[in-house]
């Protein structure tokens, strides 16, 4: 019975995958009306609760306004045709113009790789491209965009090094990301044209064909609107531009800027040293499964002024063994780490003492006064060892 109940279920699986298959093998990406296909993102599990303060918390970070007259976006538009026109005749630099399908951007200012570009997978590979290789910001975009920011005080004055131009066609998207942190600084601001469209958080894309999570939240963005995101909704949320939210060919201007000290390509990597390595660091203290070690101040002599840390499965060790620096007693040099045995304490007259007798001075005075074993005599070992032999003796005779 459950053999057979196994191979319907199997044969169901297989029948809808297949059906789902033939269903979605046209087409570019999926409708609202389909959720059985849709992803799910973490916030699917979410409780309403849960759900309600993180849509608080993402609606905190969003400023929102309608700043641009109609006739000023008929103004910008003309000038980002322009920019258009100007890459399909090949008058920019190769950095400047990066195409996709439904998707062209057009960097100024500053350029930077993401997405497949990067050498290293994952949040923190971004690089901005060596300076220069990519074209100035334009002067109308200074006149026309930034000026006006200024004006209405969402941004401040000189706030702007880094311009792009995303100029989306119909069903154009692009995936759920948040902007580098070591690259670019709070707010990030974007002006959109041409036509309306949305900004979603938290969703989950999946593709051929793709397909998209409900969002957390759905900002909607209006041709000549404003908008700026910092804190929680621009660093611990992703935010995406979804197919089905661009009907017509829409443009947005996003304004960043870039540190002083952002990471570029060809730049050597920091060197990372341990702490530990570091001459005149103290290491951290450590709980009683960590590993064992001794640390000084300089110029010390007395027991107190030894702390040791250990655990107790290390204590299986027999040989002691020692690494690092070992400071001298009653040398006045710099604090240094002196790395101690497991099993042993490490006295400043250079001499060791069981972990388990440090428990009060008494038991070490006591170690100390103890008196040595003393040796077996060696007449002793060979009477003992005749009897041995005579006993075999009797033995064998038997």
């Amino acid at each position: 019975m459950a053999e057979s109940n196994f191979r319907s279920r199997n044969s169901f699986s297989r029948s809808y995958s297949h059906s789902r298959k033939r269903r979605y093998s046209e087409g570019t990406y999926d409708n609202d009306s389909d959720e059985d296909n849709r992803p799910l993102s973490k916030y699917d599990h979410f409780t309403k609760k849960e759900m309600a303060e993180e849509i608080r918390r993402v609606k905190d970070g969003i400023v929102h306004r309608q700043l641009f007259s109609s006739e000023m976006c008929e103004l910008i538009e003309k000038k980002i045709e322009s920019v258009v026109e100007k890459a399909n005749r090949g008058e920019y630099k190769q950095k400047t113009v990066d195409r996709a399908p439904l998707r062209c951007k057009y960097f100024f200012g500053e350029g930077y790789t993401y997405g497949s570009q990067l050498d290293k997978k994952g949040p923190g590979g971004e690089r901005l491209y060596p300076k220069g290789q990519v074209d100035k910001i334009p002067e109308w975009i200074h006149k026309l965009v930034v000026q006006p920011l200024v004006e209405a005080k969402v941004i401040e004055k000189n706030f702007v090094n880094s311009a792009v131009i995303n100029d989306y066609q119909p069903g154009g998207c692009i995936v759920s990301h948040i902007d580098p942190k070591h690259i670019f600084d709070r707010p990030i601001v974007t002006v959109s044209f041409m036509s309306d469209s949305a900004l979603s958080f938290g969703c989950k894309f999946s593709f051929k064909p793709i397909r998209v999570s409900n969002p957390v939240v759905v900002q909607p963005v209006k041709r000549g609107c404003v908008l700026a995101i910092s804190g929680y909704a621009a660093d611990e949320i992703t935010h995406c531009i979804r197919p089905q939210d661009v009907t017509k060919r829409r443009a947005v201007i996003i304004l960043r800027r870039v540190p002083d000290d952002a990471p570029r390509l060809g730049d050597p990597d920091p060197i990372r040293r341990p702490l530990s390595a570091s001459v005149g660091a103290k290491p951290r203290k450590r709980s009683s499964k960590s590993n064992s070690f001794l640390y000084r101040d300089s110029g010390s002599e007395s027991e107190d002024d030894y702390k040791y840390h250990g655990r107790s499965n290390s204590a299986k060790r027999d040989s002691p063994r020692t690494g690092g620096m070992r400071s001298s007693p009653g040398s006045s040099s710099s604090k240094r780490i002196v790395k101690a045995p497991v099993r042993s304490f490490c006295l400043p007259n250079g001499s060791y003492l069981n972990a388990k007798e440090l428990n009060s001075e008494e038991e070490v005075a006591e170690k100390e006064e103890k008196p040595p074993k003393k040796k077996r005599k060696v007449s002793e070992h060979n009477s003992n060892s005749e009897k041995k032999s005579k006993r075999r003796e009797v033995r064998f005779s038997h």
